[in-house]
């Protein structure tokens, strides 16, 4: 599904305020109420938003967005990230790379490099970087998330411990204004803590839509992380917590897709 810049705005809109509603839509958007039932009707279809009588909410924060309606979420900003991120790693550098869609931008932007060993536990990364006779792919083990291809588990956390790479490329559902690092899933939270402690260097990629989401489960705190990339900052408290704890603050900015 491809989001129009109205669509982007109301999915904005809808995240920072729970609801949306199809009167005050049209008269912000100066639109019919017709254009704009007929947005969200399309949102809701991309399981982006849930309909409700007289607008659309956004998904609660004990439960995350579907797969690929993630991926169409900021997808510009989440392309110049990976781009960012993949420039930082040398080629014959080992790395991990964990799950999420902004990851998996990552994943594409590291396509002309040479001599990597790439350990991930997602399945989508696995099977680009798999094609590229210069990339070595190891993937860990352990219980497939039909949703959206991560591997969770114990049986993950152990495969990962083997390790200790270069880098860590890591994301998160959202990012509180006090520096935690959140997602929905504690077996994922799990394989990124065992991913964060085995890693010299650690990336952090979240676009600025996770600073208006919260998430149950706690994966880290922002001064565990040594780079954070994402399109702009906007929370005060975060650029601070960067700036105090030596953490490396790289801002894309939007990018043409």
């Amino acid at each position: 599904m491809f989001l129009s810049d109205r669509q982007t705005e109301i999915v904005g809109m809808a995240k920072s305020n729970g609801r949306v509603f199809v009167e005050e839509l049209a008269t912000h958007f100066s639109v019919t109420p017709q254009t704009i039932r007929k947005d969200l009707n399309d949102l809701c279809d991309g399981q982006i938003l849930t309909r409700v009588h007289g607008g659309a909410t956004f998904p609660s924060g004990t439960e995350n967005v579907k797969y690929e309606a993630r991926r169409q979420i900021a997808a510009t900003e989440k392309q110049a990230i990976g781009v960012a991120a993949a420039g930082l790693i040398p080629n014959n550098a080992s790395l991990f790379i964990n799950i999420g869609t902004t990851t998996e931008a990552v994943g594409e932007a590291l396509t002309s490099h040479r001599e990597l060993m790439v350990i991930t536990n997602n399945i989508n990364v696995a099977n680009r970087l798999r094609l590229l006779p210069s990339i070595e792919v190891v993937i860990a083990g352990g219980v497939v998330r039909g949703s959206d291809g991560g591997i969770v588990g114990e049986a993950a956390v152990d495969f990962i411990r083997q390790f200790k790479v270069d880098y860590a490329v890591i994301g998160a559902s959202a990012i509180d204004e006090d520096g935690a690092l959140l997602d929905y899933d504690f077996r994922e939270v799990k394989v990124a803590q065992a991913i964060i402690a085995n890693a010299r260097h650690v990336i952090l990629v979240a676009d600025s839509t996770k600073f208006e989401r919260t998430a149950p489960v706690r994966i880290a705190q922002l001064p565990q992380v040594h780079t954070f990339i994402t399109d702009r900052c906007i929370t005060p408290s975060i650029r601070r917590l960067c700036q105090e704890n030596s953490v490396k603050l790289i801002e894309t900015g939007s990018a043409p897709a």
